[in-house]
């Protein structure tokens, strides 16, 4: 069977409302996960349910983070770039496992965390030090909101799109935006201070807290979106590289720096409840719908793994490409 022909029978559009336990989004392709490749300028598309890899898409250069389509069916890259600063996103149809399009955003450079909601992709310009968004049925830039701030690095907002958050790591602050109209009296940014270096970054389901890594403390960082203030920070004991709420809200996950372990938090309580050993150093996170399976990038070596949360057990392993970092899953 020839690859086209493989990847048409794997991407089948489903048409299912429920099956076996599985909810299905009718025009939902079949489940399928996203690994970029920073050092090899690819993306990988691999079946979720078997770790088997099916295609590789080139994208532009130093790809760093990927959101899918609500259906599965379309990738969305930021290409940071290298020793040259980057200035596109990818848009990668996953039938067909090709590049439908790379979108200039010039003078927007270094394109990296990203966020999509409804036909809007938000994302961090971080050497304009600015957070933009990227309507999609144009394929124009139509909104831009700096931070003034060092290092804006990564995004999250709100379902309504009307606030959005993101980490300053050379500025020791999160930076608040709120999109018109706005609360009566209040400005449309507010800049939080955090601890030393903020990176990692989410936002909980219920849109109360936002949890930042601290990557030259070893802690996460709790703040309370209404207050706009910090309330407690949550030792780590290792620096968080990346901070992810479960879909439930119920737990938190941080992939750690350099110790090669995954931090779980129980998000009420805030203590840890599981800390796990890996044989890679785990970057990228991304669940499962019911937030019971993490699929991680790992490096040193080079793997994505599937990882059952709750025992803390990995139950799938396939090699990508050189240098995995942003991960997305759809479908499962």
């Amino acid at each position: 069977m020839t690859m086209k022909r493989q990847l048409a029978t794997f991407f089948v559009i489903g048409i299912v409302i429920a099956f076996k336990g599985y909810t299905i989004v009718i025009g939902q392709t079949k489940p399928v996960l996203v690994v970029l490749n920073k050092a090899e300028a690819s993306m990988s598309i691999i079946d979720p349910a078997t770790m088997k890899a099916s295609a590789k898409v080139p994208t532009g250069d130093g790809p760093h983070e990927v959101v899918l389509s609500a259906d599965g069916r379309t990738a969305y890259v930021a290409n940071y770039g290298n020793q040259t600063p980057g200035n596109s996103i990818s848009i990668i149809d996953i039938p067909t496992a090709k590049e439908l399009r790379r979108v200039d955003v010039s003078p927007l450079m270094r394109p990296h965390g990203i966020q999509l909601i409804g036909d809007k992709l938000y994302f961090t310009a971080e050497t304009n030090r600015a957070i933009a968004r990227l309507d999609l049925p144009s394929g124009k830039v139509d909104w831009i909101m700096g931070t003034g701030q060092n290092g804006s690095h990564m995004v999250v907002g709100t379902g309504d799109q009307k606030k959005f958050y993101t980490a300053n790591i050379g500025s020791d602050s999160v930076t608040a935006i709120e999109i018109p109209p706005l609360a009566q009296g209040r400005r449309p940014i507010t800049h939080i201070p955090v601890g030393r270096q903020p990176e990692a970054i989410d936002l909980s389901p219920d849109g109360k807290e936002v949890w930042i890594g601290l990557n030259a403390e070893g802690m996460v960082e709790i703040v309370d979106t209404a207050a706009y203030k910090s309330v407690t920070k949550v030792n780590t004991n290792g620096r968080p590289y990346r901070v992810r709420f479960t879909p439930d809200g119920k737990y938190v996950v941080c992939t750690m720096l350099p110790s090669k372990e995954v931090v779980i938090i129980e998000a009420a309580s805030r203590k840890e409840v599981r800390r796990v050993k890996l044989e890679s150093t785990p970057l990228g996170v991304a669940f499962s719908r019911d937030g019971k399976t993490a699929f991680l990038t790992l490096i040193q070596p080079d793997a994505v793994i599937k990882l059952e949360l709750g025992k803390g057990a990995v139950t799938g392993r396939v090699e990508s490409g050189a240098g995995p970092d942003g991960i997305a899953v759809s479908g499962i």
